[in-house]
């Protein structure tokens, strides 16, 4: 899904890109990267470096250099450099957490 496909919201779009960076949901990767666009939904990225092998089904995309602010996502399609992101909703957090998880960061 391209980015002009994205089910609702408006793009708010980053001249220069905002610059963020991509970490494994377990801690054991992160990688930077460069926000292009972002909506309610959603965003694309240009990512450094490669991201083969890594787990993207679901991970953070942290937005302050503290990690103190984040947005939880998924993988919604690739293109060369360029990945698409699905923001997961609260819902689906707050089921997680009943489970056994607590969250120590804020999200944005």
């Amino acid at each position: 899904m391209s980015a002009e496909q994205r089910r609702s919201g408006e793009r708010v779009v980053f001249e220069r890109g905002f610059g963020a960076q991509m970490m494994g949901i377990d801690g054991t990767w992160r990688r930077p990267c460069m926000m292009e666009d972002v909506s309610e939904t959603g965003a694309k990225l240009t990512v450094e470096g490669s991201i083969e092998g890594l787990n993207l089904k679901e991970f953070f995309l942290l937005l302050s250099s503290t990690g103190l602010a984040y947005r939880r996502c998924e993988l919604a399609w690739v293109n060369g450099d360029q990945i698409g992101v699905n923001f997961l909703k609260a819902a689906d957090r707050k089921k997680k957490a009943a489970r056994g998880g607590s969250d120590q960061m804020v999200e944005v």
